[in-house]
């Protein structure tokens, strides 16, 4: 079915159009419909899937045409890249309509967002903090809000948005229609729902847990003083179109970008240290190809809109298994293949079976071929007889599993 077939406005659809997009993902096929129809909706899929669309496609439509009152659209995104990405799409959606867009985010000064208010934006895209400052300064109402939307709602609880995101809810009308995303539903998003929502439908692609099927899963054990020198071996023998390294803090990103950049790898950081200005040309110029790596923390693992990514390092094991799964989706996107690689030293050994049970998965540890490693009691994890060898290539990576890893030596199983 395509996405004439699914009650859009025509003015929506040349949009789509516009943008290249020819069959909606699974998502959009059951999200879009309800959305229209005026139900609330519970929305879950894998990362890379079209989720933004299934949103923003419908309200658009049924937004209609411009009407300066005030913001009959409202969404809420954890992050001030979210909130630009998502404004970037509802801009390019609409752009055979009247309706226009404002983003609202910290970071930056109030000036230029002030103006787009006074402009009586028809939806407003915004991270709950400035939101909130810009109610307190009384510019900008939400009673006009006809559709609300909580993006990445798990994600705003890590962050202890919860508390802001309700005060906003208690100011927009009742009588709404609200969409909310979410990977995962712990008990306080639950209570959420049952406060703001009324019956909502759940539609749910895929498995909550599981990573992107296309996606190849390795582990690299290793001691924890040869971490870089084996990241540095993998850039060097992987063929990669671009990768992204995921460090566990702002001073491991910056510290590995520094090591890469002296390696002459075109390398961004982002981080949440970071500038607004520094985190979007980052973004950009990973994009467009101009850096090659882009070296950050977990402000990268969730919702970003980066495509052809070949290669997601873990140079950092995640220590909450929800943000492997989240990491891992910046490959894979859109049914393309990827590859995952995670550095584990001997620290990590329990965050990793914790991930291993939560995907369900086990994830093979690899030895790379004609690397001089130290010794480390991670080699001896793979007993004999025991699954989790990996034999093959990965993306240009010579890998041989079936070995039992010895203190000094390497014996065949």
């Amino acid at each position: 079915m395509g996405f004439s077939k699914l009650g859009l406005s025509e003015k929506v659809l040349a949009g789509v159009r516009a943008m290249g997009y020819v069959e909606p993902t699974a998502i959009q096929l059951r999200a879009i419909p309800l959305i229209l129809s005026g139900r609330d909706v519970i929305g879950s899929a894998q990362t890379g899937t079209g989720k933004t669309a299934a949103f923003a496609l419908p309200i658009l439509s049924r937004l209609g045409a411009h009407a300066p009152a005030g913001p009959r659209a409202l969404v809420l995104e954890p992050t001030r890249e979210l909130a630009a990405q998502v404004h970037t799409f509802f801009s390019d959606y609409a752009r055979f309509t009247d309706l226009h867009a404002a983003v609202l985010y910290g970071g930056v000064g109030y000036g230029r967002q002030r103006d787009q208010l006074r402009a009586g934006p028809d939806i407003v895209v915004a991270t709950p903090g400035r939101l909130l400052d810009h109610m307190a300064r009384g510019a900008v109402r939400l009673d006009r809000v006809e559709f609300l939307v909580l993006d990445e709602a798990d994600r705003m609880l890590d962050m202890g948005f919860l508390p802001d995101v309700k005060r906003i809810i208690e100011r927009c009308p009742r009588q709404r229609h609200t969409c909310l995303f979410s990977a995962t539903i712990p008990p306080q998003i639950e209570t959420l729902i049952r406060w703001a929502m009324r019956d909502p439908e759940t539609v749910e692609i895929g498995a909550r847990r599981s990573p992107a099927q296309t996606v190849k899963h390795v582990i690299y054990p290793v001691a924890e003083s040869q971490k870089v020198e084996l990241l540095l071996e993998l850039l060097r023998r992987v063929d990669f179109n671009s990768v992204l390294i995921f460090c566990r803090t702002k001073h491991g990103a910056d510290r590995v970008a520094h090591l890469l950049k002296r390696e002459n790898h075109a390398v961004a950081v982002l981080h949440s240290n970071r500038t607004q200005y520094e985190r979007e040309q980052a973004l950009r110029g990973f994009r467009d190809g101009r850096y090659e790596v882009l070296v950050a923390t977990d402000i990268a693992s969730r919702g970003l809109d980066i495509a052809d990514v070949s290669h997601v390092i873990n140079f950092d094991v995640p220590q909450h298994p929800e943000d492997y799964v989240h990491r891992i989706g910046r490959t894979g996107r859109a049914e393309a293949s990827g590859d995952a690689f995670t550095l584990m030293v001997a620290e990590d050994a329990r965050h990793v079976h914790a991930i291993e049970r939560f995907i369900g998965q086990k994830i093979p540890r690899v030895k790379l071929d004609g690397f001089d490693y130290r010794y480390t009691a991670l080699f001896e994890e793979e007993k004999p007889g025991r699954p989790g060898g990996f034999s093959g290539r990965v993306r240009g990576v010579r890998v041989h599993g079936g070995y039992y890893f010895g203190r000094g030596r390497r014996r065949r199983r």
